[in-house]
């Protein structure tokens, strides 16, 4: 999920945010014909659109962009009676409005065994070349070309089958691209169709691939930035940064911008592009709230599934609105979606009492500490005049009274309707208060403060400091300076804010697909403006979201992809999915931070926390072809017309399954279970000729499970094979989600996929 520090703060806590607004409008047409040229392309739709507006000159002045490489359509400004008129024209899928979406390492990839064996033995790191090659293309804010993380020392030519280019514009050359940047694009024509010419002279902001905020900086440089000594956060998380694959080249797709909208026009014509350019991965750490638009009105579902036919790993961020269930976007089963997770490291610092008591707390601030001790008080005791007490306990906008805060630490508690920290910290600063100390439901995810101090506690640490200054006529606080630490936290678990499954468009389609880390992740950024006026810019910064989950698995896919340059992203999806953890780093089963916290089960993070060293070698893999969405898309009741047009082929959906679960996908959910059903799956072996492997199943509860066949045998003329799961409903009760898993072991490998399974009763509601 971060742009300049108020923008990014804004984005973290609402979430992913959806409007409908201005008059322009996306006339999608499917497939391009292979035959056309795209300049004719380009002139059919001029054509078109003239046609409905009367002149020439009226379709210049309405068109934004022709998508015309990897899919046909156009954006363009229209009025309502317009659009209508051409959705009815021959050759047009769809014809929806312009949508605003909003955006969503030193440590992370050693934490997930990403580095070159020291013992000699290969990992993926050293076996991908460091993902030499691979072309990683990032649709994101942008890029700040200067930072470390994105020199070129040590790589070779751009790759000759790379038709991209730099685009020059404000404070962007085309020679601030190089052997890592080798494209980089922006988009504002649907922008400023919605909001008017953009004036960076009001908002902070670079009409260019330039990165004004630093969210872009940070996704491409966890996905594929050098190696950095010596970086770190203000003297935090100190140590190499570096990116997933260091050596994967970079394409910059600017669309978003410094107010944190990003537009459906501007994201198509990114895809359009990116597919013409010849990426291999796709990072895209964006998306909108529920609820979720039809796979065939959703552009980012668009866009992604005409890269993914063309063989381009598409991998999204999972949304940042957790720990709710139904909360997960980016639910189309030809992306990657990600949810993030934390890894074992923190930053603490040391509270101690004026009666000598000592407690730690978690925090961000690297700035200077009062050398004496400072006067305590409990916020609810300097409550302004008009204020709520619970109001006032938690912290909340213009509750607290300045004359009795100003100079002094307050002691905050979190309540139901004000939860955040950075919430209070604005609070205190606004009422001259000189540090918080805010009692919360803890996760790992630690707010940032740069002004003044802000530690965060459990309630039970909170409570006892409040005992302190109830029974004290003079409470005092002295705050250490904070310190990481690395390696003294379990880990990995999923991050509270991360979006849950089930999919409320298609719940038979397990999402999220994995979990990667997203919490306190130390990255690039760009040092255009200060984090505040005490901090300043820095060139590195600490941040968490999907957002940051999603680049890592973008990294990933791209190192897969230059072990395994045939690989469908079906594939490569498969390969991390049925090799993932579900236990954490000591062995026991992985945690969800919920209120209360609880075992993590598939719509936390999908098949689990990623191992990329397995998944290089998975043994057996789920694939899918592009003629298993056509039908994936029939079964979503979508009209023949639609699909034929978006795939650019004939398609009858008359004798097409109903059900989508028997789609190919690793993992098995059954939302409604009723009595005796069947499921079928093919996995393709990708390891040795010669290799037999048995099932194993973890049953969910309330239900039998039998696996036929049970053994499946490969060699050098059989290397696909299928199987059926069968599925009984032990209770005729209408249940709740049970989640269990199917493995295929083969001695060496380990396969494994989730089975999700809701038992219900055919006529529950009949009496409803």
């Amino acid at each position: 999920m971060a742009p300049r520090l108020a923008v990014v703060s804004l984005l973290l806590l609402l979430g992913l945010g959806l409007c409908s607004c201005g008059n322009v409008h996306i006339v999608y047409m499917g497939e391009r014909h292979p035959e056309l040229h795209p300049d004719l392309v380009r002139d059919s739709h001029h054509g078109m659109l003239a046609a409905v507006l009367g002149s020439e000159q009226a379709a210049k002045d309405a068109i934004l962009y022709s998508y015309r490489h990897g899919f046909s359509g156009f954006a363009a400004v229209l009025t309502n009676a317009q659009a209508s008129a051409l959705s009815y024209w021959p050759g047009v899928v769809r014809v929806v409005r312009n949508r605003v979406l909003d955006l969503h390492t030193t440590r992370s990839w050693d934490f997930m065994r990403v580095n070159p064996s020291p013992s000699g033995r290969s990992g993926i790191l050293t076996e991908s070349r460091f993902g030499e090659d691979s072309i990683i293309g990032v649709l994101d804010t942008g890029i700040w070309p200067e930072s470390a993380s994105f020199r070129d020392d040590g790589i070779g030519e751009i790759p000759k089958r790379w038709r991209g280019r730099c685009v020059a514009g404000e404070r962007f050359n085309t020679s601030n691209c190089n052997r890592k940047i080798i494209g980089a694009k922006w988009y504002v024509k649907g922008y400023e169709a919605e909001y008017g010419k953009m004036n960076t002279a009001d908002v902070h902001e670079y009409k260019s691939a330039r990165d004004a905020v630093g969210h872009g900086t940070h996704t491409a440089s966890t996905a594929a930035g050098a190696l950095v000594p010596d970086a770190s956060f203000r003297g935090l998380a100190s140590g190499v940064a570096r990116g997933g694959a260091p050596r994967a080249r970079l394409a910059v797709y600017k669309v978003c911008w410094a107010t944190g909208d990003c537009t459906s026009a501007d994201i198509l014509a990114a895809f359009d592009d990116a597919i013409h350019d010849g990426v291999d991965v796709l990072s895209v750490s964006l998306g909108q709230a529920p609820p979720l638009p039809a796979y065939v009105d959703d552009v980012l579902s668009i866009g992604s599934f005409h890269a993914v036919v063309r063989g381009i790993v598409v991998v999204c961020s999972a949304g940042n609105s957790g720990p709710y269930s139904e909360t997960v976007i980016n639910s189309a089963p030809w992306v990657l979606t990600v949810a993030a997770s934390t890894i074992d490291r923190t930053f603490l610092a040391k509270i101690t009492l004026g009666n000598n008591s000592t407690y730690v707390g978690q925090t961000m601030y690297s700035g200077k500490h009062a050398a004496t001790s400072m006067r305590i008080v409990y916020a609810e005791d300097v409550a302004s005049d008009n204020a709520d007490d619970s109001d006032a306990r938690s912290c909340t906008a213009g509750t607290l009274n300045a004359t009795l805060v100003k100079g002094n630490v307050v002691l905050c508690f979190q309540a139901r309707a004000q939860r955040a920290p950075q919430v209070a910290v604005e609070t205190v600063k606004k009422a001259r208060g000189v540090g918080v100390i805010f009692a919360q439901f803890l996760t790992k995810d630690i707010a940032s403060s740069f002004d003044i101090p802000l530690i965060q506690v459990d309630y039970q640490v909170g409570t006892a400091i409040l005992a302190y200054t109830t029974s004290t006529r003079n409470p005092t606080v002295q705050f250490g300076t904070a310190k990481t630490i690395v390696g003294e936290l379990i880990g990995p678990e999923v991050a509270y804010f991360s979006s849950r499954g089930p999919s409320s468009l298609a719940p038979s389609i397990l999402k999220p697909d994995i979990t990667a880390p997203g919490v306190n992740i130390l990255a690039s950024w760009s040092p255009s403006v200060a984090l505040s006026s005490a901090v300043g810019s820095v060139n590195f910064k600490i941040d968490s979201g999907t957002s940051m989950s999603c680049p890592h698995i973008s990294g990933m896919a791209a190192l897969l992809k230059s072990i395994h340059p045939n690989w469908s992203p079906a594939a490569v999806k498969s390969a991390m999915v049925t090799t993932a953890n579900v236990h954490d780093e000591y062995g026991f089963e992985m945690v969800s931070e919920a209120a209360p916290y609880k075992q993590a089960n598939p719509f936390d993070y999908g098949g689990g926390h990623v191992d990329p060293n397995r998944a290089a070698h998975p043994g057996l893999v789920y694939d899918m072809r592009p003629s298993d969405y056509v039908r994936f898309l029939c079964s979503m009741g979508y009209n023949n017309t639609a699909i034929s047009s978006m795939v650019q082929q004939h398609t009858s959906c008359q004798h097409a399954p109903k059900s989508q679960l028997n789609l190919n996908v690793p993992s098995i959910t059954i939302p409604e279970l009723r009595g005796k059903l069947s499921v079928s799956r093919m996995v393709t072996n990708v390891g040795p000729a010669t290799s037999k492997y048995r099932a194993r199943v973890e049953v969910p509860p309330g239900v039998d499970v039998a696996v036929s066949p049970s053994l499946l045998t490969f060699n050098s003329t059989t290397n696909r094979l299928s199987f059926r799961v069968t599925f009984q409903a032990k209770l005729k009760v209408q249940g709740r989600y049970t989640f269990g898993s199917l493995t295929w072991e083969d001695g060496t490998h380990t396969v494994r996929i989730p089975l999700v399974v809701r038992t219900v009763i055919s006529r529950f509601y009949v009496n409803a």
